[in-house]
């Protein structure tokens, strides 16, 4: 858990590091992100948008996020335990508008502990690819939201591939613009 940490906090530092040195127009935002995976668990963590200039006129976004059950379904359970990290990009639809639509892209790694030995057969990890689709709406103060719903193009068997990684999954985030 602390290495996640440490690369969410190596991200932000980045990301800030980034808007102070550049003489591009770009936006960065940080907040908080609420996953539910079809018949299973709900995901919540942290997330990071960036947009600039440079990436045709804002159209694509650049993103990073952190999601995990033990935030959401294995809170205070004994959901299974398991941690998202996610990098992806999108493309704006009408991006000088308020309300965007988007379509992405996004890959990351599944790492699932089952906190007992008798599970050591289970795989514990896989990477994945997923497609993402949805709606942004930028309020005029700094903060936005997101309501999106996305396909796993592989999903968990139990064999090679954890079976906790079902194939639809939905999000809901609020963003605040630094």
């Amino acid at each position: 858990m602390k290495k996640n940490s440490l690369l969410i906090i190596v991200f932000i530092c980045i990301a800030i590091s980034l808007k102070s040195q550049s003489s591009t127009k770009q936006d960065i935002k940080l907040g908080l992100i609420f996953q539910k995976t079809q018949s299973l668990y709900l995901e919540n963590g942290i997330g990071a948008d960036y947009s600039s200039d440079f990436l045709l006129n804002k159209q694509i976004h650049l993103k990073a996020s952190y999601l995990s059950s033990r935030f959401g379904s294995a809170l205070g359970t004994n959901a299974i335990k398991q941690d998202n990290i996610i990098v992806g990009a999108d493309w704006r639809f009408r991006q000088n508008k308020d309300l965007q639509i988007l379509a992405g892209l996004n890959g990351g790694v599944l790492l699932v502990d089952y906190e007992n030995s008798v599970f050591d057969v289970l795989p514990k990890s896989a990477t994945f690819l997923s497609i993402e689709t949805g709606l942004v709406y930028n309020f005029k103060f700094p903060i936005s939201i997101s309501l999106t719903a996305g396909y796993n193009l592989k999903s968990g068997n139990g064999i090679d591939i954890p079976g906790t990684l079902f194939p639809v999954f939905y999000k809901f985030g609020v963003f605040y613009k630094l």
